[in-house]
């Protein structure tokens, strides 16, 4: 008898940890055919939601007309926060939150124990990875997880996380914390950090190796090419392109902006990004990998010459080229049925004054000498030097140390820079940033404001500028500002279970992070405030 139950503890002990592996492996294997292979989240910086249609009957049928045909549409998609910069936005998307609680206030903000401005991936203890500077970069300024951190701790940290782009900004903050690897462009090759890596991979020093400036451009920066070097997609295409003149087809007039400055440097990114999914074997694994790629070039052609601009839209017809080749490599690699697909954009674009001006529309440019000239008057009536330290992301800094030496009360100078202030054609509102929550501005504006103000590193005073605008030259597209030319943005989804429709309900960039979890089966990010749109959700 005893010898029998000897025996039975005997086989369980040898059989239930392979009971236990059998069963978890059903589970993977379910988890295989629920979740897909890996998420491709995508940002376009500067992109306005009217731009999915601006050119649409120029697209091509396998690019952006895909993503409207395919996928669904959130039409109605509005940044929460202001500043609309690319910092905030990147941030806000793969983190659901905003600079009020992830800490990234803008593209850079003033330091008051540094004493001067710092970069929002600023970070003196890494140093460069594929690079000769001396210092690096990190997320350690963003103070919550991201989506890709979550799916990592989800997993064990056995799913992978990677993420690309021509700005630092635009690759350090949506891979977040734990990212596998970031990669970003110094001098038309990408770099890393040692924070992730002490040396890149080998598939990355071999493309680096490539001159792709003389490979994507063979006839030089002051070329113009015509659309029409792109293969096109369909006869549609090619009807159009073939009823102009040659001197009429559109052009890009390139510069020697280099590859960052054109639309090729779409083109490069995405090429990168397709090296990094074979480098990483991305989607190749159990669990769900995660790739985020920004495309940067689009955000500098659009300052440079405006969002009416035929640069503009040579960019996007390039672009929509481009997309359509990324689809066809992601449906060969994965399948059309294993990768959802998102794009979104940081921020959208304000019309260039001079374009609004010629048309007789509201628009102007605030003086650059704007704090220089306030902090004038600030002196002769305060009898104290430089009580503005700082102008960052529409916000005063006040000389804190200056206010003491002076006894100064804080309302009473406030109060009088904003009577000032107030003088000057385009400023609509001049606000205390710590009392916004009482402040007379209408919603959503107010929210955005207050969704925009980080207690730490914002500054004291929100200048807020009159819709059309900006602050210098009356040339080139800005933005920055709450209004729906900048944050109202594009967010399509494709892919596996992703059922092809639209939606005009308004939904915030804050919503595709929990989103993402929510397909995912994962928890939201830490600072997440955003919602699940259900929409997507609920038909998968």
């Amino acid at each position: 008898m005893k010898s029998n139950i000897r025996k039975r503890i005997f086989f369980l002990l040898i059989v239930f940890p392979f009971l236990q592996q059998m069963a978890f492996a059903q589970k993977v294997k379910g988890k295989e055919t629920q979740t897909p292979k890996i998420i491709v989240g995508m940002m376009v910086d500067q992109m306005r939601w009217d731009y999915l249609y601006k050119y649409k009957a120029r697209y091509g049928i396998g690019g952006i007309n895909r993503l409207i045909r395919e996928g669904f549409s959130c039409e109605n998609t509005m940044i929460k926060h202001a500043p609309t910069v690319t910092a905030c936005g990147h941030a806000s998307v793969y983190t659901g939150s905003v600079p009020a609680i992830n800490g990234i206030a803008g593209n850079d903000w003033y330091d008051r124990e540094w004493k001067r401005f710092i970069s929002n991936v600023e970070d003196s203890t890494s140093k460069a990875v594929g690079s000769k500077s001396t210092y690096s970069k990190s997320p350690n300024n963003l103070l919550v997880t991201t989506i890709g951190d979550e799916l990592r701790l989800a997993t064990q940290f056995q799913s992978k996380v990677v993420s690309v782009s021509i700005k630092d900004r635009g690759a350090i903050l949506p891979g977040g914390h734990t990212a596998n690897g970031a990669f970003w462009n110094n001098g038309n090759k990408f770099v890393t950090s040692s924070y992730y890596m002490e040396q890149l991979p080998d598939w990355a020093i071999k493309f680096n190796e490539t001159d792709w400036q003389k490979k994507l451009m063979p006839n030089g920066w002051n070329t113009l090419y015509p659309i029409n070097t792109y293969k096109l997609s369909n006869e549609d295409d090619k009807e159009y392109e073939n009823s102009f003149k040659d001197e009429e087809k559109p052009v890009f007039p390139h510069t020697k902006a280099g590859l960052t400055g054109t639309p090729f440097g779409n083109t490069f990114t995405l090429e990168f990004a397709k090296r990094a999914i074979e480098g990483y074997k991305l989607g190749q694994g159990v669990y769900t990998d995660m790739l985020a790629v920004s495309l940067s070039s689009p955000d500098g052609i659009g300052h440079q010459f405006g969002t009416t601009s035929v640069e503009v839209e040579d960019n996007y017809l390039r672009l929509d080229k481009d997309l359509e080749d990324f689809f066809i490599y992601l449906d060969k690699k994965f399948g059309k049925d294993g990768y959802i697909y998102f794009i979104t954009a940081d921020h959208g674009g304000n019309q260039s004054p001079g374009f609004l001006q010629e048309n007789k529309l509201p628009t102007g440019a605030l003086s650059d000498k704007l704090v220089k000239d306030l902090n004038a008057v600030l002196e002769k009536k305060f009898e104290r030097p430089k009580l503005v330290i700082a102008f960052a992301n529409g916000q005063l800094y006040l000389n804190y140390e200056e206010m003491e030496k002076g006894n100064l009360k804080r309302d009473d100078l406030v109060s009088f820079i904003a009577k000032e202030l107030k003088k000057e054609r385009g400023v609509l509102y001049v606000f205390d940033n710590e009392k916004l929550s009482g402040a007379t501005i209408p919603e959503p504006a107010k929210s955005m404001f207050i969704n925009g103000y980080n207690a730490k590193r914002s500054g004291d005073i929100l200048v807020v500028k009159s819709a059309g605008w900006k602050i210098g030259s009356m040339k080139g597209t800005s933005h920055s500002d709450w209004n729906p030319y900048d944050s109202h943005i594009p967010l399509v989804w494709m892919g596996k279970g992703i059922k092809p429709g639209k939606t005009n309900r308004t939904i915030g960039m804050t919503d595709i992070a929990p989103t993402v979890a929510a397909m995912l089966q994962i928890q939201m990010p830490s600072g997440c405030i955003g919602e699940v749109i259900t929409e997507i959700t609920d038909n998968k």
